[in-house]
């Protein structure tokens, strides 16, 4: 069956300088402090179809955590591996996947591909496709021609991280996204990295979550997270365990530790709540929240910091509720980014900014 793509050879010509690559050390530099990784599994993004998935599954592409290895281990399709593996021989130009972004629609920053452990099997080259569409259904057919390139064709190598910065499209929005493989083999991590395109209330008077990675927030900042990383914070739900929370290292003496997150849309801060879900031996002892209204990102320490939030003693495993006479400097103020404080040091598992939108 024919597989329709809208990389030919005119348009992969034509997007040879759609990106440009970055060095490994400095991946997370470039897109963690300003960026989400759209496709995050624990975000909400599905794997809607697929080409094949004979080795190795294709949802395993958008695992959270980094690959890992288990020598020695068989399944009844063949060894084991932490990511998507088709079969050798594939008689079409490529293997593909389509995914459903975690949020509503993104702009994409960049792409990441990592072929961790697949040395001999890995995919020999990759492309990504990206489509704006409501429908799941319509997408998801192998059939469907709307796909635009949003990386052109590239090698991969065997067992190695890559990633690629766009020059172009950064102002399109996508809702899903299309995995090329040329022409078989195996990745064990796609990342797309963007910002959200969310949809507001429409009521200018409605209270929801500013801070929320869905509705455009991103934790740009933070002085540690040793066990757990600061995006974990604005992700829906109250996750499964330890690992997907904000978890700095024990200090000794006096300490504290922070994180700074620019909100989707400035807004008017009514409640906040601070989850200390499965943190049970390691929650903080006490949280404090600031805020301020910047165009500029503001280093930890800058005096234009509101406290809205005075240090509140935290429990274990618990959600914790501040609104009314609990916050302070919030009348009649619209703030851009939070500043969360934990003192001394421990583990956060989400953190909740309610508001309304600015007029």
């Amino acid at each position: 069956m024919e597989i329709h793509s809208i990389l030919s050879e005119s348009v992969e010509q034509a997007t040879l300088s759609d990106s440009q690559p970055i060095k490994l050390e400095d991946i997370d530099v470039t897109f963690r402090s300003n960026s989400i990784d759209l496709i995050s599994k624990p975000l909400g993004s599905r794997v809607l179809s697929f080409s094949d998935e004979w080795f190795a599954a294709a949802e395993n592409l958008t695992t959270p955590t980094p690959p890992v290895r288990k020598p020695g281990i068989f399944t009844h399709a063949g060894a084991w591996y932490d990511g998507w593996e088709t079969r050798r021989h594939n008689p079409n130009p490529f293997d593909w996947v389509v995914i459903r972004l975690g949020v509503a629609s993104g702009k994409v920053k960049g792409v990441e591909i990592d072929t961790a452990y697949f040395n001999g099997n890995h995919a020999p080259e990759i492309a990504v496709e990206g489509c704006f569409n409501s429908d799941d259904e319509v997408v998801k057919d192998e059939e469907f021609t709307g796909w635009e390139s949003i990386l052109s064709r590239k090698e991969c190598g065997p067992s190695q991280r890559q990633a690629w910065i766009l020059h172009s499209l950064t102002d399109k929005a996508y809702t899903h996204v299309r995995l090329l493989m040329y022409p078989d083999g195996g990745i064990a991590r796609f990342r797309l990295f963007g910002l959200a395109v969310p949809v507001f209330p429409e009521a200018i008077d409605e209270v929801f979550d500013l801070a929320a990675t869905v509705n455009g927030g991103v934790a740009v900042s933070c002085s540690d997270q040793h066990f757990g990383t600061k995006d974990n914070l604005l992700l829906p739900g109250r996750g499964v365990d330890m690992g997907d929370g904000w978890e700095t290292k024990r200090t000794r003496g006096p300490h504290v530790d922070w994180t700074i997150i620019k909100l989707g849309t400035p807004g008017h801060i009514e409640k906040i709540v601070i989850d200390t879900a499965h943190f049970r031996g390691n929650f903080p002892q006490k949280v404090q929240v600031f805020a301020s209204r910047s165009e500029e990102e503001l280093g930890p320490d800058d005096p234009r910091w509101v406290e809205i939030l005075s240090p509140q003693k935290a429990g274990p495993d618990k959600e914790h509720e501040y609104d009314g006479s609990a916050l302070q400097n919030i009348e009649d103020m619209a703030y851009s980014h939070v500043k969360l404080v934990i003192i001394p040091d421990g583990g956060v598992k989400r953190f909740r900014v309610f508001g309304r939108r600015q007029v």
